[in-house]
């Protein structure tokens, strides 16, 4: 999956709560720096996510999946707060990712454990 998508999806996970905080935004032009991706694709991604055809793009590939899930976790915890709408959202997408509950439930200790595998 391509960065600018990427950014588009975590976008697009972080305003499933209403609003895009600092902490968010701290974490979104990290992503931006670390990705190569300037301030106006960060503009771009928040137009999509605001737009009445705000989608989250699913990987196609098997090894994107894990990063794919792990970049979206990380952006719901980045607000110190995790709404229900963003757990079942991410426990959506887990589940077409073909991820049953042992498994989500293993990646998501792996990830708050520090333990990333």
């Amino acid at each position: 999956m391509k960065h600018r998508q990427t950014l588009k999806n975590i976008v697009v996970m972080a305003m499933v709560d209403g609003s895009l905080n600092a902490h968010e935004l701290e974490l979104l032009s990290a992503r931006c720096a670390k990705w190569g991706l300037d301030e106006g694709e960060l503009r771009d991604a928040i137009s999509h996510a605001l737009s009445d055809d705000a989608a989250i793009t699913l990987p196609t590939d098997e090894a994107s999946r894990e990063p794919f899930l792990t970049e979206l976790l990380q952006m719901m915890a980045a607000d110190g707060a995790l709404v229900e709408a963003e757990k079942r959202l991410f426990a959506l997408i887990a589940a077409r990712l073909g991820y049953d509950r042992e498994q989500l439930e293993s990646l998501i200790t792996r990830l708050t454990s520090g333990d990333r595998k």
